[in-house]
């Protein structure tokens, strides 16, 4: 068999159908709710409305990356198959968990020397992360071989823009993100934070905007002002949210009406339990292929 698995982790935040019928992989991070573990696992052991009541309701989290010994266990059985394996990370500015990738790799091929294993820095997240592995789904289903692939992924992976916004700050307050003063004049002032991903794969505020149906805008003027070809964007949209759909779809809607020759609709997906432990609810994130991010 000389055909190659594609891989993620479970931070694409994809639904399972939406993995499964693309043929890609992912492997589970993990996450504490009250101190209670679960896997990751794109809301099949807690549907995603619970976990964000739980929450909001003022439930604990915390989260965990697949350390080494796992990445073994996953890209076992695909050698034993007799098949290599290309697997992107949550970004190295988010997570270590590439490090844990890497020595995983570097075990297995001592006892698979004839396989190929490349792990590579998506420096994305979310459905971000998402929109980049679908992409590889197309280039695989048309023909590219796993070296191309690889090349094209590093050489192409910061062309995924992303931009999002939160109408609730207290988990970034929590998490540190963002000063408890801050936070509360953010509050008061009814601000809500205009973030994205780096160059470097990390999150960095980039502006502050007063009230949320001003960010919801904003964010459809990134994607003008930055996506491929312009008001003839011809590429795929996703929007990511937690626990705030009502917002996602009116910024899905705004999208839809400036790029008419888009592929497809915008697809909303829900912020999965890893990336949504640090957010909270109330997050919308819009993601499209654009300008390299340079900064």
């Amino acid at each position: 068999m000389t055909d190659y698995i594609l891989s993620c982790c479970s931070t694409v935040d994809l639904t399972k159908e939406h993995l499964d019928s693309r043929d890609i992989k992912y492997a589970c991070f993990h996450y504490e709710l009250d101190g209670k573990q679960y896997l990751d696992d794109l809301g099949q052991s807690m549907p995603l409305s619970d976990f964000y009541k739980a929450m909001a309701d003022g439930a604990m989290t915390k989260t965990s990356q697949i350390n080494a010994e796992e990445y073994e266990a996953y890209f076992r059985p695909f050698l034993e198959q007799g098949r290599d394996v290309i697997h992107l990370t949550l970004s190295s500015g988010i997570s270590g968990t590439i490090n844990s990738a890497n020595i995983a790799r570097d075990e297995l091929l001592e006892e698979f020397p004839d396989r190929k294993i490349y792990i590579i820095d998506s420096l994305a997240a979310s459905s971000g992360y998402g929109l980049l592995m679908d992409k590889l789904a197309d280039l695989r289903d048309d023909g590219m071989d796993i070296d191309e692939l690889a090349a094209w992924a590093e050489e192409h992976r910061l062309e995924v823009n992303h931009w999002f916004f939160s109408s609730d700050l207290t988990f970034f307050i929590r998490g540190g993100r963002v000063s408890k003063t801050a936070g509360f004049i953010g509050g008061v002032l009814n601000i809500c934070p205009l973030l994205n991903v780096s160059n470097k794969g990390e999150l960095i505020v980039r502006d502050k905007i007063r009230t949320k149906k001003k960010v919801i805008k904003e964010s459809l003027v990134k994607m003008q002002q930055l996506c491929k070809d312009g008001a003839d964007y011809s590429e795929k949209v996703y929007i990511s949210h937690s626990a705030c759909y009502e917002d996602a779809k009116a910024l899905a809607d705004l999208v839809e009406a400036a790029f008419p020759k888009m592929k497809g609709k915008v697809l909303i997906n829900d912020i999965g339990t890893t990336i949504g432990s640090h957010t909270g609810p109330g997050t919308v994130a819009l993601y499209f292929w654009g300008k390299k991010r340079v900064d």
